[in-house]
């Protein structure tokens, strides 16, 4: 089984990336959303997020805005989600892969923003990069509710810089240009899986 690596900063277009690689008949493995379900009630990820931050637990489930409040602003509390979150995430990326090795699956496709700065690009066969200018990043992420300059910085400042993660790339996805060039540059991903 092959694996493609999907990956970009905020705000690039991965999201869509990713919707199109699944039109295109691949599984893809969100990890955001691998987060959100850790983080939802009855999550793994809920009773040890609440023995850290207790106040950050409403109906059973982590409040993410309160969450995030607390810790991106706190190095140290990001430190601690992480060693909690990370393991989990990787647990159910691996238990994602071996059902598709079972089921003999030719090429899958893991969806993780930090893809490169987690060293998860190991073990991909082809590292698929979304980019796009530093405006248009701009004007995408601030266009999303709760999202202000502060925050969007913050974010910025803890992922690789874009022009790093397209060096590393083996395809580079340039999402500002349209659905049909975003969509070459994946199928070129999938040839090279082939």
């Amino acid at each position: 089984m092959k694996i493609i690596g999907l990956t970009g900063s905020i705000a690039m277009g991965k999201s869509v990336a990713a919707k199109m690689f699944r039109r295109l008949g691949l599984p893809v493995r969100d990890s955001d959303a691998t987060i959100h379900r850790l983080l939802a009630k009855g999550g793994a990820g809920v009773a040890p997020v609440a023995k850290l931050f207790p106040d950050a637990i409403i109906d059973g489930a982590v409040d993410r805005r309160k969450l995030g409040a607390k810790v991106f602003a706190d190095p140290a509390a990001l430190a601690h989600l992480e060693a909690i979150l990370h393991p989990l995430a990787r647990q159910d990326m691996k238990a994602f892969l071996d059902r598709h090795r079972r089921r003999r699956t030719k090429r899958v496709v893991l969806d993780v923003p930090l893809l490169l700065e987690t060293g998860l690009d190991a073990i991909c066969d082809v590292v698929v990069v979304v980019s796009a200018s530093p405006t248009i990043q701009r004007m995408r992420a601030l266009a999303r509710p709760g999202m202000n300059d502060e925050k969007l910085a913050g974010i910025l400042a803890r992922q690789m810089p874009d022009s790093e993660k397209r060096r590393r790339a083996d395809i580079v996805a340039v999402t500002a240009l349209g659905y049909l060039p975003t969509l070459r540059a994946l199928k070129r991903a999938i040839r090279q899986t082939s």
